[in-house]
């Protein structure tokens, strides 16, 4: 092969065409990465590293190991079910004198009551107490307080000395880990958490199919009118977005309440007598309701993009060839809004799975969803270890949800228009 063939073609200032080309392309993607870069970083910062630090939440709770080291070291060998020793005793006793001085007492037993329910006035008063304490402070502490002999107590402190815990974790599937660090199911009357997940994906689920059934017909005739008509009623869709979610569920109250318009309603027609009016608030059948009526866009809307571009003469085609109107609409041009479908199945049920505000003031108790457990533990408890751990699991379930729905339906399918 000749020279000409095997030499490197140069650029006009003699270095190799190829590097330079290379040089170019680096300093374009070094360009366009400089131009993002203030977004990735505020993303990073005021994003993603929030929500990193709640989820951590979950299982690192270092409170107790933090105010309480000399019970925490004590207890760090202590098999949980032996008793207590004298040195664990005043170890206990430092500590309490040092927390009632700093006074972090009240977070301390807040953390122990978590694992062992009572246990918060019994640190509060002895605290109060501990400083005028004599050993042997076992005796001393009994004598104060019968409930420190108790074994369970120590088992709770035990439990709550763990930096790292798996336990806020199995409060929320409904377990509670012991000192031994075995898993066993909360008692009957506790487990609420998965109930509570089983119907926040009941719920979800159930307006997610009546925003469907509803939004589909709408969408279906926004799609088929002339221009002018569908711009003007699309206004009415569109309507919701400008007014205010809590404006919206409050106005649901009014609506559904037993004096409210709808039972006023049914009672003028003859459907129910005065007495017997329907319980349509407070209640699940309320949080349907209103939750329907207020995600209801967020389906009409990527199934009127999708309609939008069926060409209608494909329809048109299917009836010259002999097809049924039903004929021609369910082979021909219902599989064609299956991508609409998907886009706003997902959007609805995405969207209802972490709904707050109309639960909680529609939903009574029936009604309420496990955000507004999430919403209670980091308001009115203070938990947010346990908050965390909630929303951790609802955020598996969540993408274990939206991977089953890849693999079923395949999100390349899915399209808003």
């Amino acid at each position: 092969m000749s020279d000409t063939h095997t030499a490197a073609v140069m650029a006009a200032d003699g270095t190799p065409l190829k590097a330079r080309l290379a040089r170019a392309m680096f300093r374009r993607k070094l360009d366009a990465f400089l131009l993002v870069l203030p977004l990735l970083v505020f993303l990073m910062v005021f994003f993603l590293a929030p929500i990193a630090w709640f989820l951590s939440k979950g299982f690192h709770d270092d409170l107790f190991a933090t105010e309480m080291p000399n019970t925490t070291a004590a207890l760090a060998d202590w098999d949980g079910s032996t008793e207590p020793t004298e040195a664990q005793y005043a170890a206990l006793v430092t500590d309490l004198i040092a927390t009632r001085k700093t006074k972090t007492i009240g977070k301390v037993a807040t953390r122990v009551n978590r694992e062992h329910s009572g246990a918060r006035s019994l640190f509060t008063s002895s605290a109060r107490k501990a400083a005028k304490l004599d050993a042997p402070f076992k005796e001393a502490l009994i004598k104060t307080k019968k409930a420190w002999g108790d074994i369970a107590v120590w088992q709770g402190m035990k439990a709550a000395s763990r930096t790292y815990t798996i336990g806020y974790y199995a409060n929320a599937l409904d377990r509670r880990q012991l000192a031994d660090g075995s898993i066993v199911a909360q008692p009957e009357q506790r487990q609420i958490h998965v109930k509570l997940l089983i119907r926040t994906l009941e719920i979800s689920l159930q307006v997610t199919l009546y925003c469907l059934l509803l939004g589909y017909p709408i969408a279906y005739l926004l799609a088929t009118l002339p221009n002018r008509t569908s711009n003007l009623l699309m206004i009415l869709v569109l309507l919701p977005f400008w007014t205010s979610i809590l404006v919206r569920t409050t106005a649901w109250i009014a609506m559904l309440q037993s004096q409210g318009v709808l039972n006023d309603l049914f009672v003028f027609f003859g459907v129910t007598a005065d007495e017997a009016r329907f319980s349509l608030i407070y209640n699940k059948l309320g949080t349907l309701i209103a939750m329907t009526h207020i995600l209801l866009p967020f389906m009409v809307l990527p199934l009127y993009s999708v309609m939008k571009g069926i060409p209608p003469s494909y329809v048109r085609a299917a009836k010259s060839l002999g097809a049924t109107n039903w004929t021609a609409f369910w082979r021909v041009y219902a599989p064609q809004t299956v991508p609409g479908i998907g886009a706003g199945a997902i959007l609805v049920f995405i969207v209802a799975i972490g709904y707050y505000i109309t639960p909680a003031l529609v939903g009574g108790q029936d009604g309420q969803m496990i955000s507004n457990f999430i919403d209670f533990h980091m308001r009115r408890s203070l938990n947010w270890n346990l908050a965390a751990a909630l929303g951790t699991v609802l955020l598996v379930v969540v993408l274990t949800l939206y991977w089953i729905y890849d693999r079923v339906v395949g999100i390349d399918n899915m399209k808003l228009g």
